[in-house]
């Protein structure tokens, strides 16, 4: 969408071609990537975003402005899996007995699973989808989830996963297979990002607004080079609101600022 995140991408766009114009060279070198698939976990990309992040000093990642145009300088991690249960088909009416319902014990392991969220941990469990059985009058023989799981640090991402992995099934003559892990490695702000969020900070304040900072629960691709201690500055998007939403929307004012302290990061960054 628009604010998550292609104004973010024309901003970085719009703020080099301002320095080619102006025949301007930087301090440093700067390379451009554009992922398309970062919303599905940059599957074929992550290891591109991984070798080139380690080739340079900063990583600047245009994701969205939060909270009325804060940048992100830590992230909350996160753990994707694919649970399938196999189950017994039979006719649900003439030999229901001999059935082992594949829904209705996924069923048990949902509501497991959302159980492990804990707000004040900043733990979060949401089963994202969920699909199964043939016919209404067939006991299901299968039935698959995907899972979405938000964690604050690897402490509480080796827990959550011990318990995800060790999950067995509640009733007899069942399978449950689960496939994944850790998605998006958390991050927290250590010194480098530290100091290049105030010196973002300074040059937001020569240029006439006051940039703050925050932690999200969000991922983006700024997991993967911030855990690997790259100094990285997130959120530098434009502001807005309804992220994947049916009203998201930027303000377009904050266009301006936004593109303006993009091209003074160019512009001093060494």
């Amino acid at each position: 969408g628009i604010y998550d995140m292609k104004s973010g991408a024309y901003i970085a766009n719009h703020a080099y071609r301002h320095l080619v114009r102006a025949g301007k060279e930087t301090p440093l070198p700067i390379t451009f990537m554009y992922v398309p698939e970062e919303e599905i976990g940059s599957p074929t990309s992550r290891k591109m975003i991984v070798d080139l992040a380690k080739k340079n000093k900063y990583v600047l990642v245009t994701e969205p402005a939060r909270d009325g145009g804060k940048v992100v300088t830590a992230r909350n991690g996160r753990l994707k899996y694919d649970i399938t249960v196999i189950g017994r088909p039979s006719h649900a009416g003439l030999r229901h007995m001999d059935g082992r319902s594949a829904i209705r014990e996924m069923a048990h392991q949902i509501l497991f699973l959302e159980g492990l969220t804990d707000y004040g941990r900043s733990i979060t469990c949401s089963v994202g989808t969920i699909s199964g059985g043939t016919l209404t009058n067939v006991v299901p023989a299968k039935c698959t989830i995907t899972v979405d799981l938000r964690v604050p640090d690897m402490d509480a991402a080796e827990e959550i996963k011990a318990k995800v992995e060790g999950m067995t099934p509640v009733g007899p003559d069942c399978v449950l297979k689960i496939e994944g892990g850790v998605d998006r490695p958390p991050y927290e702000k250590f010194e480098g990002i530290e100091k290049l969020f105030q010196h973002a900070k300074g040059l937001a304040a020569e240029i006439g607004f006051d940039l703050q900072d925050l932690k999200t629960g969000g991922g983006s691709d700024g997991n993967f080079t911030g855990a690997l201690g790259i100094p990285t500055l997130d959120g530098l998007g434009a502001d807005g609101h309804g992220a994947h939403s049916h009203d998201e929307f930027i303000y377009y004012s904050s266009l301006v600022e936004r593109c303006r302290l993009m091209i003074r990061l160019f512009e001093t960054l060494e």
